[in-house]
């Protein structure tokens, strides 16, 4: 496992009542040319087994949305597997979650979390032509980590903010208590990490209705994206091959954006061994010095808080 990769956070030891197994299909796309699962299509895999299978037979979901209290996605970690995969054929999700809390530098709670992590595994396959000669061999195609934070994203600023649940049959704090890790910290080399660059600002965008989902803000799964595609980008500025597949993603998310709004984001390319990869911010537009192009170090930025941030590494 290479540095980066140890940011997941492992799996917790869970009792029965906190796993769950389901089949996760696989659309076209979610597949390389190289037969290999692309790091897009892993967060489906917490869609199909988590909040398909194991929150519709619970009661409290409809409790808590009576109560206007919503899971938000804070952080997101995917690493690819082994291949080839076909694509008739699903994934099996085997998954696991718990609820947990964070405290304040004070010992208080300070949030309400829910982590989730599912293992995804399939069979050897042929993508194109014959099939391979270990066809029907077993494989982990990939694994996901989802952590969300509890909060009421409709009310007013003062009341969004869940510390408790008042939930009939859950406790009002989860025992399991869990470090909280602060977003921008994703934005930080990786020990062992060759830096290609200073930190560079890459291209502008623009958000419209097409990004957003029904919480009324820009989805969150359009980071990751935004973040590998400005990774290529930089690789290709300084004469690299793009001909990557990216097989390691961390990304925390601090605020959203929302439609109608523009952004920059900025990137540190590196090398770590034989991968490339890079350090990502995302940040609203006008906040960063007008003409500066580059900063020394991510450590000139820290001061400058960002919506989201994102590690990758790509092979």
């Amino acid at each position: 496992m290479t540095p980066a990769m140890s940011r997941m956070l492992a799996a917790p030891e869970v009792p029965e009542t906190q796993r769950i197994e389901a089949p996760v299909p696989l659309r076209y796309e979610d597949v390389s040319e190289d037969g290999r699962l692309a790091l897009h299509s892993m967060p489906q895999a917490i869609g199909e087994v988590f909040w398909r299978y194991a929150m519709a037979r619970g009661r409290a979901q409809a409790f808590l949305r009576d109560l206007g209290v919503v899971p938000i996605l804070t952080r997101l970690v995917t690493e690819g597997g082994d291949g080839p995969l076909g694509v008739r054929a699903p994934l099996h999700g085997a998954g696991v979650f718990e609820l947990a809390h964070s405290v304040d530098a004070n010992a208080e709670v300070d949030k309400l979390l829910l982590n989730v992590w599912v293992k995804l595994t399939g069979e050897v396959a042929a993508v194109h032509g014959p099939a391979p000669s270990n066809a029907g061999e077993k494989i982990v195609a990939g694994q996901v980590h989802a952590e969300h934070v509890f909060t009421r994203p409709f009310a007013a600023p003062a009341e969004r903010r869940v510390r408790r649940f008042s939930v009939p049959g859950m406790e009002p704090v989860p025992p399991v208590r869990r470090e909280w890790r602060r977003a921008r910290d994703v934005f930080t080399l990786p020990d062992g990490a060759k830096p290609l660059e200073p930190v560079s600002r890459d291209d502008a965008f623009v958000f419209g209705l097409d990004h957003t989902d029904s919480n009324r803000h820009v989805n969150s799964l359009i980071y990751p994206r935004l973040i590998r595609e400005a990774a290529l980008r930089r690789f290709a500025t300084h004469g690299r091959s793009t001909r990557l597949l990216a097989r390691f993603q961390d990304t925390a998310f601090r605020k959203p954006f929302f439609a109608g709004e523009k952004g920059n984001v900025v990137v540190r390319a590196f090398e770590l061994g034989a991968k490339l990869g890079a350090i990502c911010a995302v940040f609203p537009d006008g906040v960063l010095e007008p003409g500066q192009a580059s900063w020394d170090s991510e450590a000139e930025l820290a001061a400058i808080p960002a919506h989201a941030y994102g590690l990758v590494l790509f092979e």
